[in-house]
């Protein structure tokens, strides 16, 4: 057993097997509860990164007139940032760091899923090659796989007789659809950098804008096509744990890109 399953994949099977145990041995409901629990978890790694975030858009207007008066001058405009990050104490790296633990930490979780939920495999043999000795599965039990509508060891689609191919069920497409809101929400953000990257010279500000504003479509679309292949259990898990987080990004940086959304809303509803 390598580092990788014995420090995050081995930990993180059992504590969602634990919470199996705890939630009426539904693994739908485990993996509801167990993907909050570690969202609570990762929450102190994720927040430095929004708070970097914020900061850096109350003050875009000054990177913005330092890129204009450092034309062309890298070392220059690099040093005035660094003087401006001083200033106003903020680190553009204070959450990169954190933030990529919690993304390995995220690809050790999908790992558990492809791992132990396997279409006609049981789940129950092949998550003991993972548990600790208490958490065991006995030798004839069997993992209650059934939630709502959904075999979690199964695919999240629908398939209509009228159609030659499934296309994706609720879940996967909720996850798009909180995907796609939580890209929304940090628009204002991307329309900074946006208006910064058409005053300056440098290609790669243009193409790094580009890909920001790619990721709103592209991410929820990659989110449904790829969920299409994996068991529903793993766009469960995605669903709850981008809700959670498209929450507190909501918390601590306001609507944004959906402000706009939420007013004619009020303007209809009053």
């Amino acid at each position: 057993m390598n580092i990788f399953t014995s420090l995050l994949i081995q930990p993180l099977a059992n504590g969602l097997i634990l919470t199996y145990r705890l939630l009426f041995e539904n693994m739908g409901l485990a993996i509801i509860g167990f993907s909050l629990l570690l969202r609570f978890i990762l929450n102190p790694l994720t927040r430095p990164y929004m708070e970097s975030m914020k900061k850096m858009k109350d003050f875009a207007p000054q990177l913005d007139k330092l890129k204009e008066r450092h034309k062309g001058d890298k070392v220059k405009l690099a040093q005035a940032q660094a003087d401006l990050y001083k200033e106003k104490g903020v680190n553009p790296g204070a959450g990169c760091l954190p933030y990529l633990l919690q993304i390995v930490i995220l690809i050790a979780f999908f790992n558990v899923f492809t791992r132990t939920l396997v279409v006609d495999v049981d789940p129950a043999a092949k998550f003991n090659e993972l548990l600790y000795e208490p958490l065991k599965f006995a030798q004839e039990e069997k993992v209650n796989t059934s939630f709502l509508y959904l075999d979690i060891t199964k695919p999240d689609i629908v398939n209509f007789p009228f159609l030659p191919f499934p296309i994706p069920g609720p879940i996967l497409i909720l996850s798009a659809i909180v995907q796609f809101l939580s890209a929304k929400v940090m628009a204002p953000y991307t329309k900074v950098e946006e208006k910064i990257a058409k005053k300056t010279k440098e290609s790669s500000d243009d193409f790094q804008v580009a890909m920001q504003k790619s990721m709103t479509y592209t991410f929820p679309l990659f989110t449904l096509l790829i969920g299409m292949q994996f068991a529903s259990g793993l766009a469960l898990y995605w669903f709850i744990f981008s809700l959670s987080q498209g929450i507190q990004q909501v918390r601590m940086q306001g609507w944004g890109g959906l402000s706009p959304w939420i007013n004619k809303l009020k303007l209809v509803q009053s």
